[in-house]
């Protein structure tokens, strides 16, 4: 009896969270799915074992967004994280924060001055480098985790 999908379908839960799709034998959510929290965070990717693990995308109530790579529930992996106030990140996630190689982008274009591109680390930049096959990668799965939403 393995912990592949077993059956698809929708759950309310009682605090007012939505899931629509895969689960588990366990009666976790287990493949491919749709959760909306109360405060309308909304994700919709792939779970492992109840937790967001596989290609994803999340999106939050104030319009930050993120596509990418998620582990046991954290961005973790490359992505392509958006703030609300339109600054972006590319590059490598590690435990939910920004942490590895990628470029910023600034709601106007510029990458500010100097190049904000290289090694971060807890979301601070450590190192400046070029780095452009991360960012490049950080965009092909960005954009493969738009491409399976639910």
């Amino acid at each position: 009896m393995g912990d592949g999908v077993a059956k698809n379908g929708a759950y309310k839960y009682d605090d007012g969270t939505k899931y629509i799709g895969d689960w588990n034998r366990r009666g976790l959510k287990h493949g491919a799915g749709l959760l909306i929290l109360v405060d309308g965070t909304r994700y919709d990717g792939v779970f492992q074992n109840g937790l967001c693990s596989g290609l994803g995308v999340i999106v939050f109530p104030d319009g930050a967004k993120y596509e990418g790579e998620f582990m046991q529930g954290w961005f973790h992996g490359h992505g392509v994280f958006w703030r609300a106030d339109g600054m972006k990140f590319e590059g490598e996630f590690r435990g939910g924060r920004v942490w590895g190689l990628g470029l910023v982008t600034y709601a106007d274009g510029s990458h500010g001055f100097p190049r904000n591109e290289g090694f971060f680390q807890d979301c601070r930049l450590i190192r400046r480098r070029r780095c452009p096959d991360i960012v490049q990668k950080a965009q092909k799965i960005s954009m493969m985790a738009r491409a399976q939403c639910y």
